[in-house]
């Protein structure tokens, strides 16, 4: 199948490694020219040069933190200056800290709504202007929208927010023929994953090794996704593949996910 991203500009933010480096690659393996954000920029520019000497494609790294407003503008500006113009985006981020709802202070609050949700908010409002008809915005939430994930009280709460916003904007950018997703990521072998596991191992004194195990007992499919796996299904959902798909939510989860809604 044709995914229709040859010539496409993407800009992918948290892509130095993880679930967004492997959507920054699986867009460029399609064609795709990816602008590629992340706070170091010594990483950035090796995810950069690798994307490029895997995929042949073009990538441009740009250092920032999607947390600052500013970091935002400058990788913006940067994209249209290189590329000329923005026809897909996913947003993306880190995690916040582990720990219960009453765990957490009033700073601890703000910081993660200004690294989850005010993020992907500043980042749409900064690009919608400049992306061009028949664009395409992607956010990545996390398992918790649907099932609230035990001693991640900041994670589970914020999360909805994000997908609550996925939904809206859909429906307010239809007009200017923009599709907005969400994309939910269930138990991704990723470096994120592996440090949930190893804080979920230490709060009840079990090896890491079988804290895995637990989680790999209840994932239907009986593994962990890989990075690549979740790279595909979002560059699908971003390409003109998905061209009457806007509104929804995709789980990559390999049936993790019990809810029927």
């Amino acid at each position: 199948m044709d995914l229709g991203l040859a010539g496409k500009v993407a800009m992918v933010a948290g892509a130095s490694r993880g679930l967004g480096y492997a959507v920054a690659r699986a867009l460029a393996a399609e064609g795709a020219r990816v602008s590629v954000l992340s706070r170091d920029l010594s990483a950035i520019r090796a995810a950069s040069q690798r994307i490029e000497a895997e995929t042949g494609g073009q990538a441009l790294a740009v250092a920032g933190d999607v947390a600052s407003p500013e970091a935002i503008v400058r990788w913006h500006e940067a994209t249209l200056g290189r590329f000329g113009g923005v026809d897909l985006l996913f947003t993306n981020s880190g995690g916040p800290p582990p720990g219960p709802i009453l765990g957490f202070s009033d700073d601890d609050w703000r910081h993660a709504f200004e690294l989850l949700v005010l993020s992907s908010l500043r980042t749409v409002r900064t690009v919608v202007p400049s992306m061009r008809q028949g664009g395409s915005i992607l956010l990545s939430t996390s398992s918790s929208v649907r099932e609230p994930i035990p001693n991640l009280g900041l994670s589970n709460i914020l999360r909805l927010s994000v997908a609550g916003l996925a939904k809206n904007l859909a429906l307010e950018l239809a007009p200017q023929h923009i599709r907005v997703n969400q994309i939910i990521p269930g138990r991704i072998d990723t470096d994120r994953v592996r440090e949930l596991d190893e804080a979920a191992a230490r709060r009840v004194g079990i090896p890491v090794a079988e804290q895995q195990s637990r989680s790999i007992a209840a994932i239907p499919l009986g593994r962990y996704g890989a990075a690549e796996e979740f790279g595909r299904a979002a560059a699908f959902l971003l390409s003109d593949a998905a061209s009457y798909i806007t509104g929804a939510t995709l789980q990559v989860d390999g049936g993790l996910i019990r809810a029927v809604n």
